[in-house]
């Protein structure tokens, strides 16, 4: 990922978030890898990676929050600030030979699209400096062990098991879901008290569609464990 290439990619998802028609997105790299990290090749050239404290990401959207959920679908290599776009994600589907790493540590370019901070949230601080100081690759069946990947997926299938996987969340009443997604990435590491007002704060947005979900149910939709879309 170059410069111009971390600029759509912002860009893009920006107008996913956006699009009143679009309720899941699905992050998938062409070739058979998911993405392999910066352009190195392209540092100190007009079209490198811009690193500010302003505006997105050197990776493109990594600063950004979405009110959607994304999906990765990682096939071959996420490495690096490929990695770290992983991270972004909200959920990670794995082939089974794909491979996952900090392997920007062999040339000293540092985790700044969130490595440092979404890794040990997601992982635990012990197996995230494990892999921050090593750069170590880590297989798809670690990943899974570890909770660095959501499933594992035949090699191959990764972007068409992301798609079913979206096509599930979206089938669900979307203001609830949204606004519970956004309560569990504002609520991480605040005191309780903080943390359960947050939550309120989100949930109360959700009570018409709950209402609307009840009536529904009392309907008679649900039963047995069926669900039909929202």
């Amino acid at each position: 990922v170059d410069g111009p290439t971390a600029r759509a990619l912002a860009d893009a998802f920006r107008d996913f978030d956006a699009d009143p028609r679009a309720s899941v997105a699905v992050l998938w790299g062409e070739g058979g890898t998911f993405c392999a990290g910066a352009d190195l090749k392209a540092i100190g050239t007009p079209d490198g990676n811009e690193v500010t404290e302003d505006g997105d990401g050197p990776m493109g959207p990594t600063r950004m929050r979405l009110t959607k959920p994304v999906i990765a679908a990682i096939a071959g290599h996420a490495v690096a600030g490929g990695l770290e776009l992983a991270l972004w994600c909200d959920l990670r589907v794995a082939e089974e030979d794909a491979v996952l790493g900090v392997f920007c540590r062999r040339w000293g370019v540092p985790l700044i699209d969130g490595g440092t901070v979404r890794l040990p949230r997601l992982i635990g601080e012990g197996r995230a400096m494990d892999l921050i100081l090593t750069g170590r690759p880590v297989g798809a069946a670690e990943a899974l062990g570890m909770g660095l990947v959501n499933r594992t997926v035949p090699t191959g299938t990764s972007r068409a098991a992301a798609e079913r996987l979206a096509a599930e969340i979206a089938a669900f009443p979307q203001t609830c879901m949204r606004h519970d997604r956004l309560s569990l990435l504002e609520q991480s590491g605040l005191p309780e008290e903080e943390a359960m007002a947050g939550e309120l704060a989100h949930g109360l947005h959700s009570l018409a569609e709950a209402a609307q979900g009840a009536a529904r149910f009392a309907a008679g939709a649900g039963r047995h464990g069926a669900f039909n879309g929202r």
